[in-house]
């Protein structure tokens, strides 16, 4: 049997390994004498599957843990706007939300600014951790002006796309957002919502969303797990 067909071999079955969860997303496999002392194959040619499963994003490997499965990541393709349910569907993943707060209260005046509402005018706060397919990814945090958020006080948004709540319940439809990023490190309250150790690398994303009409409707704070989110966007050199 030939070194590519015994590779091929390898690349299969490690391959359909990771597709059945026996090695879960973020773990880390064997170490390679191991694995390849498990196949009955040289290190050599176990490399070469690995290599050409790493080439397919099915693995990563690190100079420190070895050879892994990649966690998913998320991320807006460039230039375009999606809701985390969006993201998670496009992907063929499950999107997943836990309420940690929803709560009406007065806005604070940098809110108020932002929104364009009254200093002290009644807003929305949405606070959840969000997942994909039991992954947590991210803790969203959200305020919207009450007069426009009314119809989602009493709503249980489990598990559900608040855009898509804004537009059904609302009428309210999202058309552009102003969006920052910014690495930070996790925080004691974050640490243990993302499942990572405190100071590990976060993602903060912060943002402005705006209707067709260019009203503001909502501002958003998403701390995204360093290692599940990646930011595409698309950048033009400035011509005289």
């Amino acid at each position: 049997m030939s070194t590519e067909t015994v590779s091929d071999t390898v690349y299969r079955r490690v391959g359909e390994s990771i597709r059945r969860g026996v090695y879960a997303p973020g773990a880390r496999l064997p170490g390679e004498r191991d694995l390849a002392d498990q196949l009955g194959v040289s290190r050599a040619t176990l490399r070469v599957a690995l290599e050409r499963l790493e080439s397919e994003q099915a693995l990563s490997r690190s100079a420190q843990r070895g050879w892994f499965v990649p966690r998913p990541t998320v991320g807006e393709p460039p230039s375009t706007l999606q809701s985390f349910t969006e993201m998670a569907r496009l992907r063929g993943l499950h999107a997943t939300a836990q309420v940690l707060e929803q709560s009406v209260r007065s806005a604070t005046f940098e809110e108020a600014t932002r929104l364009a509402i009254a200093p002290g005018a009644r807003v929305l706060s949405i606070v959840r951790l969000r997942g994909m397919d039991g992954t947590p990814v991210c803790v969203d945090s959200n305020v919207l002006p009450l007069a426009l958020a009314g119809p989602l006080v009493d709503v249980d948004l489990t598990d559900q796309s608040l855009y898509e709540n804004l537009e059904t319940r609302c009428g309210v439809s999202i058309d552009r957002s102003a969006y920052t990023v910014q690495a930070e490190a996790a925080t004691a309250e974050m640490a243990p919502l993302l499942q990572i150790p405190q100071g590990s690398p976060v993602l903060i994303g912060r943002e402005v969303a705006y209707t067709f009409e260019g009203h503001p409707v909502l501002l958003g704070l998403n701390t995204y797990r360093g290692d599940a989110y990646r930011f595409e966007a698309d950048l033009y050199r400035t011509r005289a």
